[in-house]
Parts: structure tokens; C-alpha cells; sequence
């Protein structure tokens, strides 16, 4: 898969899912429900028990740093990304929106390319205006050359730069120090010297 560009890519679902290998049986067995998912009516119709989300750790190779975010409802640091709004449905692009919205970053670029770095469904508890859930997160990764530049969108949300390493550590949910090992391969591979794509 080709990197997507600036214009938040034209890379649909079934691209994404079909060009997407698990790592390991439990992520082929989430794999397959989000394929069923995904060939019904609208995967991303968050009054659905299961429905889709996309997401995205953003990076700055140079430093071979990321980005996370307070997340008070969770009461946890994770990644950016949320639910499509109205009428979207390409994966990347809904990533790129709501990391430009969580962060004020206006350079986000999919970052080594547009694929998808990891799918994990998630269990989601209730809440004052919705039951239990799953968000079926698809996971992409965003660079950014102005690491300086972040805001968060409220007070609350709280936006830290951090090691891979430290990172982790911050991080309670193991899915997403998953998502931080795979993040972290890509960025070792990468020259000292890269910036955003």
C-alpha cells in the first residue's frame, strides 16, 4: 500500500482490511468479525454494539518519540483517533482528521505509508449516555516535522511526548503496548535522520 498523502487518502475499508495481516491467531479471529462487520450496512454506526474506529500514534522519527493523550472518561494516556463522523468511511482519513483535531497539528502525514499497523477490538465500558460496547480500532501511524506545534483541544485532554520505552510505561492498556512494540520496530528501521513522509 502506497503512502496516502496529504489529502487524508482514498484508501477504502475493504483495501485496508484486505491488505492487512494478523500478527497472531487471537488478531486473525478479531480480523474475521471485523470483515463481517465491515459487509453489513455501516461498520461505523457507533449505536451498534460493535462498531469501527480509527485511530493513530502520531511520531516524530527524528526523535523517534510519540505522541499520547489524556483520555479523562478512561482516565488513561492513548493514542488519538475516535468515531467517523456523518457520511466518512475511509479509515485514514478519519485517523487524520481527529489527530488534527486532538493534537492542532496541521502536518500529520501516514507515516512510513498508509497501512494499517494494527486492528484490536477493544471492549468499552458503559457510560452515562450509551451501554457496554466494542470499538473495532484500526490503527495507523502519523508523523509529524513540528513536534513543537502540539495543542491540546481542551484542558483537560493533555497532550505528552514520550520514548517508546516511557510510553509503555504510562500506558495501563495492553493493547495499545502492543501497538507501541510495532510502533517502535518501524521507528528503529527508520534513519535518525528521517522526518515526516
Amino acid at each position: 500500500m502506497t503512502a496516502a498523502g496529504h489529502d487524508g487518502g482514498h484508501t477504502t475499508l475493504a483495501d485496508v482490511l484486505g491488505g492487512y495481516a494478523p500478527a497472531s491467531e487471537s488478531e486473525a479471529a478479531e480480523l474475521r468479525r471485523v470483515r463481517a462487520l465491515a459487509s453489513g450496512e455501516n461498520p461505523w454506526d457507533r449505536a451498534t454494539p460493535l462498531h469501527l474506529t480509527a485511530s493513530a500514534l502520531i511520531v516524530h522519527p527524528p526523535t523517534r518519540r510519540v505522541l499520547l493523550r489524556w483520555h479523562p472518561r478512561q482516565r488513561a494516556w492513548l493514542q488519538v483517533g475516535g468515531h467517523a463522523d456523518p457520511h466518512e468511511e475511509l479509515p485514514l482519513a478519519i485517523a487524520l482528521r481527529e489527530g488534527a483535531e486532538e493534537t492542532g497539528l496541521a502536518d500529520l502525514t501516514p507515516w512510513p505509508d498508509a497501512a494499517l499497523v494494527h486492528l484490536v477490538i477493544v471492549p468499552v465500558a458503559a457510560g452515562s449516555a450509551e451501554p457496554a460496547h466494542e470499538h473495532a480500532d484500526l490503527r495507523f501511524v502519523l508523523a509529524t516535522a513540528t513536534p513543537e506545534a502540539v495543542r491540546p483541544e481542551n484542558p483537560e485532554a493533555r497532550l505528552r511526548w514520550a520514548s517508546i520505552a516511557e510510553a509503555r510505561e504510562l500506558t495501563t492498556e495492553a493493547n495499545l503496548r502492543e501497538t507501541l512494540s510495532r510502533v517502535g520496530r518501524l521507528l528503529e528501521d527508520a534513519p535518525a535522520s528521517a522526518g515526516a513522509v
